[in-house]
């Protein structure tokens, strides 16, 4: 895989809004916003500003739920980072169908707990977040 296979950029993700699978709302001035006062909180992955910057929240085929900017902006003001040794700022960005959190790393990982709790322990789910949008479970 290139250097830039994984990573996520807007064409790409607006042909995969496109392709259809679950339920997406496009970003909207409101959501541009709110990214913005996100990326002034705390640092993001770009891979999430990217996502933020086309769409506004996601429900995937298979139950999981991108997060609005304002969501995870409370999230952060609610837990701070979450606590994966070697993956700061790690940012909850999304829940699984079950209840799991999802965290998206600096390293542009994306962790899911392993029970419905912020504070236990992360597993690595998605090598990207590109990846974790393409998860067909």
């Amino acid at each position: 895989m290139g250097v830039t296979e994984g990573r996520l950029d807007a064409e790409w993700l607006r042909a995969w809004c496109e392709r259809g699978g679950g339920t997406v709302v496009r970003a909207t001035d409101a959501s541009h916003r709110a990214t913005a006062a996100l990326v002034d909180l705390t640092p993001i992955p770009s891979d999430l500003t990217t996502l933020y910057w086309v769409l506004a929240e996601a429900r995937l085929p298979d139950g999981r739920s991108v997060h609005p900017p304002a969501t995870v902006a409370a999230l952060f003001r609610e837990h701070g980072e979450i606590d994966i040794p070697g993956e700061q700022p790690a940012l909850l960005f999304a829940t699984t169908a079950e209840g799991h959190a999802c965290a998206l790393s600096s390293s542009g990982r994306v962790w899911q707990a392993t029970s419905p709790s912020t504070t236990g322990q992360f597993d690595l789910l998605a090598s990207s977040l590109r990846d974790f949008l393409e998860i067909r479970r």
